[in-house]
């Protein structure tokens, strides 16, 4: 018994377009690699695309502004006595003082802190499936992952429905 040849040009996914927005620094790449091979499996000839989501503006904003936060600190614990006085204050600020006296913890603090909220900036949580440039699924929106079983029926409606809009009649595939 011969199997049916099949070739990509005859693939219900040709000329569409999955893209899979995630979150890079979340490590969804596993997760998005898998249901890359996933649907390139279930509908021969799609082409599935991969990107990073990147942050909200304002994380991203914070995730620059963080790090010159972290060396000023660190420039005015080691040079207060001379930095307070070219600013115009005769003697440096009674904080500086309670700073100063554990400058080694106060540094390290600023450091290992301004890291970890920089960190905790980058994440967007995002797990986005755009066909055609339509959004199809959001992790942001649903707050969890999608099932296999779920993002094929998703996939498989929209291109129901984008074939059916074009003109094309009869069953799905």
């Amino acid at each position: 018994m011969q199997k049916p040849s099949s070739s990509i040009a005859s693939g219900i996914g040709v000329g569409h377009v999955i893209s899979i927005s995630f979150c890079t620094s979340c490590s969804y790449r596993g997760h998005a690699m898998t249901t890359k091979h996933m649907l390139e499996e279930a509908f021969p000839g799609i082409t599935v695309t991969l990107a990073n989501h990147p942050p909200p503006l304002l994380n991203r904003l914070m995730g620059i502004v963080i790090p010159i936060l972290q060396v000023g600190v660190i420039v005015i614990i080691m040079g207060g006595e001379q930095i307070f006085p070219k600013l115009g204050y005769m003697r440096p600020p009674l904080w500086y003082y309670s700073l100063r006296s554990n400058r080694q913890g106060t540094i390290i603090t600023t450091w290992f802190l301004g890291n970890y909220i920089k960190s905790c900036l980058k994440n967007s949580g995002a797990f986005e499936v755009f066909c055609d440039g339509e959004l199809i699924f959001s992790k942001l929106m649903e707050q969890r992952f999608p099932g296999e079983f779920k993002l094929r029926e998703l996939v498989s409606r929209k291109l129901y429905n984008l074939r059916n809009s074009e003109g094309f009649t009869g069953g799905l595939w």
